[in-house]
């Protein structure tokens, strides 16, 4: 229970932080956020001999702004209902399930009406901003892109296949720089045209036998990684012929 001198405490806070809020708002009301060119607020008259990276500063701080007047508006909001409902007695008991606030929550957040467990804060915000729709990766927004494993061409596949041609990225931008500049873009390594290393160099009939083994660069490094791994082939150990194609026929001979 709230004693009289902790109330009082608190709503010198809010008065506080109400004055000063609504003197932001006073200040700030002589162009309006959410209307006009964000030229108005630096006295541009034009885009035109404004270079291109200064306009994009311009627009970031245009929208901070307004991110920043909306917030304090949300405030505004919760600070003029925690003063209502200390006027009407029923401050300092949560909303939900009608506990007792902490006075140390209180302090810390006079405008709350929630205790910790309730609070509506807690949870993300599903209203993102727009522009996250064009910045995020140009794959994964379709239900065949979900699976790592699909094999059709999505995509993902179609941006691989323009990033292969150059992008901006360069070797500085990566956690793991790559070997050489034309693998400049997410998963350069993954196989083209074929799922596992092996499909690249074995071969079957159309009932999936005799096995025959073509060797070349590929052929070599996924025996080497075998190896290492101290494992074999879906189809069993791979043998290590450089000139002659392997068969199983061969191999029972």
């Amino acid at each position: 229970m709230l004693t009289n001198s902790q109330k009082s405490e608190l709503n010198k806070q809010l008065i506080k932080a109400k004055s000063e809020l609504e003197e932001h708002f006073k200040m700030n009301d002589h162009f309006d956020l959410e209307r006009g060119h964000y030229h108005e607020s630096m006295g541009e008259l034009s885009s035109y001999d404004n270079h291109p990276g200064d306009e994009g500063t311009d627009l970031y701080e245009r929208e901070k702004d307004i991110a920043l007047n909306d917030h304090g508006e949300y405030q505004l909001g919760k600070i003029n209902k925690a003063i209502e409902m200390m006027d009407n007695g029923n401050y300092g008991k949560c909303e939900t399930c009608g506990r007792e606030i902490p006075f140390e929550r209180l302090k810390a957040v006079p405008e709350t009406t929630f205790c910790i467990d309730h609070t509506p804060d807690s949870t993300i915000s599903t209203n993102r901003p727009i522009e996250e729709g064009v910045l995020i990766p140009p794959f994964g927004k379709f239900d065949m892109d979900e699976k790592h494993e699909n094999v059709a061409y999505d995509a993902e596949d179609s941006w691989q296949e323009v990033a292969s041609w150059g992008t901006s990225e360069s070797p500085s931008d990566f956690m793991n720089p790559p070997d050489h500049y034309n693998d400049m873009y997410l998963e350069s390594e993954e196989n083209i045209g074929y799922v596992e290393e092996y499909e690249n160099f074995a071969a079957t009939d159309m009932n999936g036998n005799p096995v025959t083994i073509y060797p070349n660069k590929q052929h070599e490094r996924y025996e080497e990684s075998l190896d290492e791994e101290g494992i074999m082939t879906p189809f069993g150990d791979l043998p290590a012929y450089e000139h002659e194609p392997y068969t199983e026929k061969s191999e029972e001979e």
